[in-house]
């Protein structure tokens, strides 16, 4: 099989390259499988597909043991073929972890990272300072924007009128792009617009948390209960008021829960944001382990373990405390 992948994927290839190919294969395929669907479709038998899609059988009999459902053995050989076009695709190869240079390289490694050096811890706290008011600032300045947009991107108040759909749609269109490029590259975007440093970090996560925490809200609201709304329309109040007195109420303490959780992953993304020119611990670390100073790396390794553990828990228990 291993042999066949690369063959298979440059013949994938050769037909792409032309449109009218591409569509050829495709429409192949689509007539394959088609084709191949009919006679379990004819004699009603129960496949993977099926199980997915058409949800469960309401029937009397007793299933089949897994060796004999054609479902079951459908999901074992795809999960069996996917785990090993996964491994060849990643090259997986344990001889490589378990060789000799390989483990001498790793114990040399772990030996400098389990002796910091503490004279850079100064300079380390220092960055990590500013790591935590990057996240902060991003959060903060992410809030309102996420609030008002939040209204615009749930359907549920969205679906009221034709514009508010096509909002909706394109609303929800941008959150799902600017949220799929990770504030890594928007940490790049920024640094080449700003300049390298602390502030394009910030506005990195900064966008990054408007797409997440919009979304995030607006699934809230969505799930609010119905009656306080109606209430509210009852006595004819305006579109805002409905909102204002009506949601907000039920959303504050989700809101503010969720928006805690948000500042804790901003600290986390600051780091890893600090690696392209995002300022704070990441772009220490990112010096370091250049010049190969390990000793110096294993200290920042220190800090970013204590600071992310402290924050978790501070997290985890300013969220419990607002339940």
């Amino acid at each position: 099989l291993s042999s066949a992948l690369h063959p298979t994927a440059r013949a994938f290839q050769h037909f792409f390259q032309s449109p009218v190919r591409g569509f050829g294969l495709v429409a192949g395929l689509l007539a394959l499988g088609a084709a191949a669907a009919y006679p379990f479709r004819r004699f009603n038998v129960r496949t993977l597909g099926s199980s997915i899609f058409s949800g469960p059988v309401r029937d009397a009999t007793p299933p089949p043991p897994w060796y004999r459902n054609l479902a079951v053995i459908q999901f074992l050989l795809l999960f069996g073929l996917t785990c090993y076009v996964g491994a060849v695709m990643t090259q997986l190869s344990l001889g490589e972890m378990l060789d000799a240079d390989g483990l001498a390289g790793a114990r040399r490694l772990g030996l400098a990272l389990a002796t910091p050096n503490w004279a850079v811890l100064p300079d380390a706290i220092l960055a990590t300072l500013q790591t935590i008011y990057m996240a902060f600032l991003a959060t903060v300045f992410a809030i309102p924007i996420s609030f008002l947009l939040s209204f615009a991107a749930a359907k549920n108040v969205a679906s009221r009128s034709r514009l508010g759909l096509v909002v909706y749609g394109v609303l929800r269109m941008i959150l799902n792009v600017t949220r799929s490029v990770e504030a890594i590259v928007w940490a790049i975007i920024f640094g080449v617009w700003v300049g390298i440093g602390p502030f394009a970090g910030m506005l990195a996560l900064f966008v990054h948390s408007i797409a997440s925490l919009t979304k995030q809200y607006s699934e809230i609201i969505e799930c609010v209960s119905h009656g306080p709304v109606e209430g509210i329309q009852s006595t004819g109040a305006s579109l805002v008021q409905e909102l204002w007195f009506g949601i907000v109420p039920q959303i504050i303490l989700p809101y503010t829960s969720f928006t805690i959780y948000r500042w804790d992953i901003n600290v986390r993304m600051a780091t890893i944001v600090g690696l392209v020119g995002g300022g704070g611990i990441g772009t220490l670390l990112n010096e370091y382990q250049g010049e190969a100073l390990w000793h110096e790396v294993g200290c920042i390794i220190v800090v970013i373990a204590v600071v992310v553990w402290l924050m978790d828990s501070a997290s985890a228990y300013l969220r419990e405390a607002i339940k």
